[in-house]
Order: structure tokens, then sequence, then C-alpha cells
């Protein structure tokens, strides 16, 4: 269900009969000498104002989601609510996600929400470990981007609570040169190093994949995203890279978690 085009035709409709209550039915009204609005209006133009609101702050300023999968623990945990800021990397039209104001580009290390490229009506939340033109290998479980390795430290078990099995919770540190960002990530050393995509996507050809991993030119205007939780998540190592075009908006906040309250602020 694509909300956003429902939330449009909402404000398109409470708006014609809005402007059709202003300028003819509401004279009509008062030259009767009658005080309430038809029932059809009350639901109709009287809503605008809301749907309209809703519209405008889901469309250029923020957009919650919720977390449905475990990819991202250890940094989001699956039923988090998180909030998405739609500005920051430009002003995009609604429904149909083009960029009409440019105001910067993902970062490596951002957490960025976007349309699955195999499935532009489902969206996928990763973190952005490589930007257009970088060459990123990944292998044995680590990541180099343009010949500089990101450094590691930590290594203590971790539960994850979506598998129910122990994990390797590292920190995981780009370079100064390259953003410097640092978070953290999970790494199953049960699980074998080596990746192989289902089935070529496009930009296929950039890659090669052995056994203990991959490197890959990143296309122009494209991005290589990852889930944190590296065993567990189905990402621009297997479907491809993520187009600048499906690009929603940078993760910044948990704001509600059912299951623990604790959870609510700010995250890197």
């Amino acid at each position: 269900m694509n909300f956003a085009l429902i939330l449009f035709i909402l404000v398109v409709v409470s708006g014609i009969a809005w402007i059709a209550d202003r300028y003819y039915f509401a004279p009509q009204r008062r030259k009767a000498g009658i005080d309430r609005m038809p029932l059809w209006l009350e639901y109709t133009a009287g809503f605008f104002p809301v749907i309209c609101a809703v519209f405008v702050l889901r469309s250029f300023i923020v957009e919650p989601f919720k977390i449905p999968s475990g990819s991202m623990i250890p940094t989001l945990q699956i039923g988090d609510f998180i909030l998405v800021n739609k500005f920051t990397y430009g002003i995009r039209l609604p429904v149909i996600n083009q960029k009409v104001i440019d105001l910067g580009s993902p970062k490596r290390g951002d957490v960025v929400v976007f349309r699955y490229p195999r499935d532009e009506s489902i969206d996928y939340i990763k973190r952005v470990v490589a930007l257009p033109g970088d060459t990123i290998t990944y292998q044995d479980k680590r990541i180099t981007v343009n010949g500089q390795p990101l450094q590691y430290s930590g290594g203590e078990n971790y539960l994850d609570p979506e598998n129910m099995r122990y994990a390797k919770r590292f920190a995981e540190s780009f370079p100064a040169d390259l953003g410097g960002n640092k978070h953290e990530i999970l790494n199953d050393p049960d699980r074998p190093a080596g990746m192989f995509p289902a089935e070529r996507f496009p930009g296929f050809e950039n890659c090669q994949y052995i056994n203990a991993g991959l490197t890959c030119k990143v296309p122009a205007g494209h991005y290589f995203a990852m889930g944190d939780n590296r065993d567990n998540s189905a990402d621009s190592r297997y479907w491809g890279f993520v187009p600048d075009k499906n690009i929603v908006g940078r993760a910044f906040f948990v704001w509600l978690n059912l299951g623990n309250l604790g959870r609510i602020g700010g995250f890197e």
C-alpha cells in the first residue's frame, strides 16, 4: 500500500471540498441563515487543514518508520519506531520521490531509508558504507574502502534476540579522511564470510566475488549499503547498489519501542 499516494489523494479531495465550501457553499449557508456544515463537508473540507499538515510534515520534514527485522542490530532493534529526516539530502516531490532541491548526499556511515531496488514498494533501512566512485572490499568480515581498512575493537559476546544465538559485537570505525563515523556491528563467527548473489543486478560487472567476500567499484549515482547485523542482512552484497533516486532520508531517532521504553533517543 502506497501511503504517500493515499495521503496525497486525501489532500486533493479534501482541498477541493475546502475551496468549494469557502467560496460557494459557506456564502450560500450564510444567505440562508444556516450555521452548520452538511455532514459530507464536515468529513472532507473540515479535515483538510489536518490532512494537509500531516502530508507536508511527512513528505518534507520527518517520516516515521517501524523496524521490522533484525538486520540493523545492535544499532536498531525489532519494534523500534524511528524518525527519518526527509530534507537532509534534498527536497523530493512526494509519491514520485523526484529530487527538486539538492541539499546534500549520504555520507559514509549514515543510516538511510530507501526504496528497495528490486521492489520499490518496499522500504529498506541500511548503513551506507561506500559512496559513488568508492572501491569497497568486504573480506573475512572486514571492510576496506579505497584501500583504507576500517578499524575494529571489542568483540564481546552479544545475544542476537532474533536468532537467539550469540554473535560478536564490534565497534567499527571509518578513518578520519573517510568521515570518521563510528558505530557498532555484529559478526557471527559460525557463519562463512563468503557472499554470493542469488542473481545478477545492475552494475554486477563492477563486482568480483571470491570465497571470502567481494570487491566492488560503486557506480556513479549509487551507494553500497549494509546492515549492521552483518551475517543476518540481505543488502548490497546480495542485491546490488542503491540508486540515489531511491533514497528516502536519513534515520536519526528512536521515538518509541513498546517492548523497551529505555531505547528512546538518537543513534549513530
